[in-house]
């Protein structure tokens, strides 16, 4: 089968490799329909993630269509078009029963699709622990509208389930790439008095303005002043940072009112450094980690409902052969992409 496969740091190739098979009862093999690239993938083409193996079918975003299951996999069947989740997780540790699933205690616990073990930019997936990584896709949602159920939108979703967002609040989210978007989505489900979404590039603020108009978009050079504005108490409720640089961890507490709630979504590529001296007496409380994805079968619930769609975020869709363009396309920020679909036809 074709596989798009980390060679070495700074080179990814679309290679043969055998049909994958069972190897556990709780595992599933799943004839991938549809793929995605996501940012996470860059990190590892370019060596900034430590535990990728090289080796590996990239791809963590993905669904697809039940081929083979092993004896224990109760939760699906044959033939069943499912979502896979970005994260392996057993369901009986520590962790897991506290929906802690990132943290999962299992050796392939966390993010090991497409990064440890192989992943879903391929023809075909094994997914471990089944049960809990496979969600049945409504008869009424698309590939389309499930796309994302299994990482970016379980992100923003677990974000601001996390955020503990009251009707009465001002929202900031700073970053307006897919996951931020992503993020947005989830936020507007939580009925915020305001949200405003601060961006640097002129495409992605446009992309807002036209899609959610009732969202404040500024730039960076007047995030705080805009924040101010439109804040009753010196700074934002609540502020979810989604774009992950240094400028960008600062302007998230700079933004916040006393006694807010920071969340840390982004995935920084370096040490993040909290002044605390500059931050003394705002008694903030920072979110951090990564995505406990344990939410999608509601997800999925809320997308067949017409109350989330993502399907905006598709600019650009590319046959798994022709990956390395679309790689191209999604690494340069060229055409406008904000999302790249790959088909499997």
């Amino acid at each position: 089968m074709l596989a798009y496969t980390y060679k070495s740091d700074g080179n990814f190739e679309l290679t043969q490799k055998p049909k994958p098979q069972i190897i556990d009862p709780q595992d599933a093999i799943i004839r991938v329909t549809m793929s995605s690239i996501c940012t996470s993938d860059l990190h590892i083409k370019h060596g900034s993630v430590p535990k990728a193996v090289q080796g590996i079918t990239v791809g963590h975003e993905m669904v697809g269509i039940v081929e083979e299951i092993g004896a224990d996999v109760k939760n699906v069947k044959v033939g069943d078009r499912v979502t896979v989740n970005v994260e392996t997780f057993c369901g009986e540790c520590f962790f897991c029963k506290n929906g802690f699933v990132n943290n999962c205690s299992d050796k392939n616990g966390g993010w090991a699709l497409g990064c440890r073990i192989d992943g879903g930019q391929a023809e075909y997936v094994r997914v471990p622990y089944a049960n809990q990584g496979l969600n049945k896709i409504p008869d009424s949602v698309s590939d389309e509208q499930a796309l994302f159920v299994g990482d970016i939108l379980a992100t923003g979703f677990w974000a601001a389930r996390i955020s503990e967002i009251k009707q009465n609040d001002t929202v900031l989210i700073i970053g307006a790439g897919p996951t931020g978007i992503c993020t947005l989505l989830c936020v507007m489900l939580k009925n915020p008095q305001k949200i405003i979404v601060c961006e640097k590039d002129e495409v992605r603020r446009n992309f807002i303005k036209r899609y959610y108009p009732n969202v404040i978009v500024t730039e960076p050079e007047s995030c705080l002043d805009v924040v101010n504005k439109e804040s009753e108490h010196g700074g934002a409720d609540v502020v979810l940072e989604v774009a992950g640089t240094e400028e960008t961890f600062k302007t998230a507490w700079q933004a916040a009112r006393p006694n807010a709630i920071v969340t840390v979504v982004a995935l920084y590529d370096k040490p993040m450094t909290l002044p605390l001296p500059d931050m003394y007496g705002k008694n903030l409380t920072f979110k951090t980690g990564g995505v406990d994805g344990c939410d999608c079968e509601e997800i999925l619930s809320l997308i067949e409902q017409g109350k989330i769609d993502t399907t905006p975020l598709i600019t650009h869709k590319f046959p798994l052969k022709d990956i390395e363009k679309a790689y191209e396309i999604f690494e340069n920020r060229r055409e406008n992409v904000i999302k790249i679909a790959i088909t499997n036809e």
